[in-house]
């Protein structure tokens, strides 16, 4: 059967397989990107230099809603075009155009749904004495890899050799609000060696965070208090070189660890979309749009209240 909405979305357990959304989810943002989709493609009808009248030429065989849904398959399960114009019943080069058209549109609507928290509004209950000293309202901060083919020069392809993962890789940085799960700020995307804390640097999420609002990060970031000194960061406590943990750390650092996983659940969340968790098959090319749309999507599911 050639996939289209309206045949998938009467077999709602199968729409979620396919799409990790749920009808009402996949509807929900069908009808926020619709004006946006359908602005570029009649912008596109009407281009400087176009041979023919708007409107002439053989119909697209995809309506925008099952562009969209061709885009979201591809992010949850990352096939290959040919693959995917097969279960679409059209061709290979008619699956990438529609990636190529919608891939942006869902890049920038994920943008959208990143919203740092507001310390006006939102409060954490009253910490416990062990995390006393750690901001009480906090983004929560880690990297992810995804593998990468390995570059033909010898020269460029260590730099992208992680050897924490032992493969090449590229990193990108997360950060997502503690008390939502939702992500607030997808970084662009880094050779997999590069130290965490560079990523921090780079990104400027710090300099993004709105008065009252800290910053958590597990070891990587430790020393991340320096790049921008009056904002409230908290990392756990390092074992003293040459010397016995105090007293108190274990319990401090499980504490600690009971609050930042928040984040991971979060990338596990967004990693489950095999686009950015399977070897990279585009040669680094738009790697960081996929990962913020994909974040989009994870947003939009939490904000549904529902689990992937």
């Amino acid at each position: 059967m050639i996939l289209r909405y309206h045949e998938l979305s009467r077999r709602p357990a199968v729409f979620k397989a396919m799409t990790g959304l749920t009808v009402a989810e996949f509807d929900s943002l069908a009808e926020d990107l619709a004006p946006t989709l359908l602005a570029a493609l009649a912008q596109r009808r009407e281009r400087p230099r176009r041979d023919r009248a708007p409107g002439a030429g053989h119909p697209f065989e995809l309506d925008h809603r099952d562009q969209l849904l061709l885009t979201v398959v591809w992010l949850r399960h990352y096939p290959i075009a040919e693959v995917l114009g097969y279960l679409f019943g059209v061709s290979e080069a008619t699956a990438s155009r529609a990636i190529a058209r919608v891939l942006p549109v869902l890049e920038a609507a994920g943008r959208d749904t990143m919203r740092m928290p507001d310390p006006g509004r939102l409060r954490r209950k009253r910490l416990a004495d062990l995390l006393a000293e750690t901001p009480e309202l906090a983004v929560i901060i880690d990297s992810f890899e995804q593998p990468i083919e390995r570059r033909k020069d010898r020269s460029k392809a260590d730099s992208f050799y992680s050897g924490k993962k032992k493969r090449h890789t590229l990193k990108v940085q997360a950060a997502v609000d503690e008390e939502t799960g939702q992500f607030v700020d997808v970084s662009e995307s880094f050779p997999g060696p590069t130290a965490d804390i560079k990523v921090l640097e780079s990104s400027g999420v710090l300099e993004g965070l709105p008065a009252g609002v800290g910053a958590l990060g597990d070891l990587a970031y430790v020393g991340m208090e320096k790049l921008r000194p009056e904002v409230a960061t908290a990392t756990p406590r390092r074992k003293p070189r040459g010397r016995p943990r105090p007293e108190g750390d274990a319990a401090h650092n499980k504490e600690f660890s009971r609050r930042r996983v928040k984040v991971e659940h979060s990338i596990g969340r967004m990693r489950r979309f095999k686009v950015v968790s399977e070897m990279d098959r585009h040669h680094q090319r738009n790697h960081a749009s996929r990962a913020r749309a994909v974040a989009g999507l994870v947003n939009r599911q939490l904000r549904h209240g529902a689990a992937l």
